[in-house]
């Protein structure tokens, strides 16, 4: 058979796996990086505070503090202990303070306002801080430095 003029070619079946090796060499890089990235993002609202002298207040450390912040554009952001939000509007504000007072006995709010937002849109937050059911709301601000 072999001076028969055909000539048998060995041919192989295409592979049909795919390699992973570069997809998980991809994803210890990505993996590196978000968690070097990760301890650097800042949380919360950027809150210009206003300044005044004032002694701190002691909080309970069994519970976890309720923050409303209002940023310089008069947006709402809710946290609570760690965890922070998107701006919502007022009625999101209290309906969700409302949820969250209403499992707790310490009916305690502190608010951290901007201290060139307007006047009213504080005024409102903490009328409607109340009607969620907060007994005592406080309000953030710096410690005074005096340039003299």
């Amino acid at each position: 058979m072999k001076g028969s003029g055909m000539m048998q070619t060995n041919r192989r079946k295409p592979m049909s796996e795919i390699n992973v090796v570069p997809y998980i060499d991809v994803m210890l890089v990505l993996l590196v990086i978000f968690m070097v990235t990760a301890p650097m993002l800042t949380q919360g609202v950027r809150v210009d505070l206003p300044q005044t002298t004032s002694d701190p207040i002691q909080a309970e450390k069994e519970t976890e503090s309720i923050v409303v912040s209002v940023d310089i554009n008069g947006a709402y952001f809710l946290e609570v202990g760690d965890r922070g939000s998107d701006p919502m509007p007022l009625a999101e504000v209290r309906e969700q303070v409302g949820r969250i007072l209403a499992e707790r006995a310490n009916g305690e709010v502190m608010v951290r306002g901007d201290q060139n937002v307007d006047y009213g849109t504080v005024g409102r937050l903490m009328a409607v801080l109340q009607e969620a059911g907060a007994t005592s709301v406080g309000l953030i601000t710096d410690a005074y430095e005096s340039t003299n």
